[in-house]
């Protein structure tokens, strides 16, 4: 929604987006006019006509941002340095409405790291929702499993949708329980 942080913008090529919350996938077609209400991780939350859509980084250039550069590892990273680079990615995941990213929501129930035989690495993700209604599941899903795909060295990942426990507040970190007012 619109604030007086939020950026005018004019698309300049029709775009791909999703309706927040939703998730239906929609374009928006070049000359629209709105205003980016949130720049997080690579992606973009845009007020348009009434209506909240996430775009995603890839398409910045339609808004008049430059593209995210991809994560590095240093050469013969250890396994420690691939996990690190895994929950930085994973922090660059924001749900579309809340300006917290998924780690510090405490959406993130667990996340296994294996070595494959051909020096390759495979990433397991459980994550879950705020609210197990939410439309954002699937597009919250693949917004994850493209940035770990991004890892060097990771050629496969896992990323599966859990309910057990249900998500509380108090699985918030501290920092974004202060952020949002909820401690």
């Amino acid at each position: 929604m619109y604030s007086r942080n939020s950026e005018p913008f004019r698309l300049a090529r029709d775009c791909a987006a999703v309706l927040v919350p939703q998730g239906d996938k929609v374009t928006l077609p070049a000359g629209s006019i709105g205003y980016i209400s949130q720049a997080l991780g690579g992606s973009f939350t845009v007020y348009v006509e009434g209506n909240l859509f996430r775009i995603a980084g890839v398409d910045g250039d339609a808004l008049g941002k430059p593209q995210v550069a991809a994560p590095e590892l240093p050469v013969n990273a250890s396994d420690d340095d691939v996990e690190a680079l895994v929950w930085e990615q994973l922090r660059t995941c924001f749900d579309p409405e809340i300006p917290i990213n998924i780690v510090d929501l405490g959406l993130v129930y667990g996340c296994d790291i294996t070595a494959l035989e051909d020096g390759q690495r495979k990433v397991a993700i459980r994550l879950t929702l705020t609210a197990p209604g939410c439309g954002m599941g699937d597009i919250l899903v693949g917004d994850v499993t493209a940035k770990l795909e991004l890892v060097p060295t990771v050629s496969e990942t896992d990323v599966q949708m859990v309910f057990d426990p249900p998500w509380n507040q108090s699985m918030m970190s501290e920092a974004a329980r202060l952020e949002t007012g909820m401690f």
